[in-house]
């Protein structure tokens, strides 16, 4: 319900914006609208055509990880933490490995495998729905933990920031790990506290406390590299991973003695078939999002924010950044093309393409992963999912500025 109210707000401003941009004179505005429209929904096609067949690999590869025990592994592993932090989950139930597998891809930063994870877990959690067009509490819990991005290796913002000729590319790591922390800790506070789940529990404390602990050691680490070994390391840890868990799987399948082709292509078939799905969902906020910024709402509501700012003496440096930071709940492409933009125009050593980076590593696309994993699963009520992603966004973006004008 939510998303039905956010869409046709994104269409009614679009149009008043557009109206005021054609009165100043912008007589093209409603041809930039309409062609953004066509431009978007194709967009959004392309993307569900390129995630067919990441999703028919990863599913596939999951479906052997299940038959093959590794999935279950995982959840009793996990489950002391999970069954706390998700008690609408039963013990030892599969959705625990798959949303384990999933917030690992996140902090990996491998996103191809962290959709098709993230979409079976969903699916996984919708077995256990008694109300079949209503989020659940895990189920918004667990899109909040996505939508709060926690990333620990940001590989694809580095490449970006080398391509630029940043002269030290790997400079923004350990802000955006910082940033991306505060979020995810945010978040997770934020809907526990919404969903009366007591977070002073010891086993949620020592897991947070363990997660900052965590974040620690990997800031420590990569303290003591130069930027050459760092530049390798988060190049080459990712993908190794990645490749490390296919292997496993496999192995894991062989030792058991499954057949692991057949395993393979009953999972690549419920990955096609969640492609399908999700296509209309997709269309829908990316041709919202892509209206918006194509009448001009995105730049008068900067101009706006900085106008306000100054009025009250505050310090503005930030603002030439802030594009970035309001795209991110909208748009991962649209945030990534105002990062770029910032880093041209202001260069990528300077305040604004540094926290431009940030703002992009530090949250994660709020109303495309509502969207998508929400639509794989027909859920139309999302409940509190918006609200609380929303402010674990807002509290990222705050405190990517705040630790931006501490390091730079």
């Amino acid at each position: 319900m939510v998303l039905n109210y956010v869409w046709i707000a994104f269409f009614i401003i679009a149009f008043i914006f557009a109206v005021i941009q054609f009165l100043m004179g912008d007589t093209t505005v409603f041809q930039k609208i309409v062609d953004s429209t066509f431009d978007t929904s194709k967009t959004a096609f392309e993307i569900s055509l390129g995630l067919t067949g990441v999703l028919a690999l990863w599913l596939g590869i999951m479906k052997i990880g299940e038959k093959a025990g590794v999935v279950n592994v995982l959840a009793r592993v996990l489950s002391p933490v999970f069954t706390k932090l998700f008690p609408d989950i039963p013990k030892n139930h599969p959705a625990m490995g798959s949303i384990f597998m999933n917030i690992a891809s996140n902090m990996l930063g491998l996103d191809n495998a962290a959709t098709p994870t993230g979409l079976k877990a969903m699916s996984q959690m919708q077995e256990l729905n008694t109300k079949k067009d209503t989020a659940t509490n895990p189920m918004i819990m667990f899109l909040v933990l996505n939508t709060s991005g926690l990333t620990i290796i940001p590989t694809t913002i580095l490449a970006f920031r080398a391509s630029y000729g940043a002269v030290s590319p790997t400079d923004v790591f350990v802000p955006i790990l910082l940033a991306t922390t505060v979020a995810t800790l945010a978040g997770m506070i934020i809907t526990a506290m919404w969903q009366r789940i007591n977070i002073f529990q010891p086993v949620l404390l020592a897991f947070m406390l363990g997660l900052c602990a965590f974040v620690g050691i990997v800031v420590w680490s990569f303290g003591q590299m130069d930027h050459q070994t760092m530049a390798t390391v988060t190049s080459v840890s990712g993908p190794l991973i990645l490749l490390s868990v296919i292997i496993s799987f496999i192995g894991a399948g062989l030792y058991k003695k499954i057949n692991v082709y057949e395993s393979f292509i009953e999972g690549a078939k419920e990955g096609f078939n969640t492609a399908v799905r999700i296509i209309p969902y997709l269309v829908a906020i990316l041709v919202a999002v892509g209206v918006f910024r194509a009448s001009g709402a995105m730049d008068m509501l900067i101009n706006g924010i900085a106008w306000c700012l100054d009025q009250f003496g505050v310090n503005t440096d930030f603002v030439g950044a802030l594009p970035t930071a309001l795209m991110k709940p909208m748009s991962g492409s649209g945030a990534r093309g105002m990062m770029l933009e910032a880093m041209k125009t202001y260069g990528p050593d300077s305040f604004v393409g540094r926290l431009s980076c940030m703002f992009q590593g530090s949250t994660d696309t709020t109303f495309y992963i509502l969207a998508v994993y929400f639509g794989s699963v027909n859920i139309k009520y999302t409940r509190h999912a918006v609200t609380c992603g929303l402010l674990a966004d807002l509290i990222g973006s705050l405190a990517a500025i705040a630790i931006a004008y501490i390091f730079f």
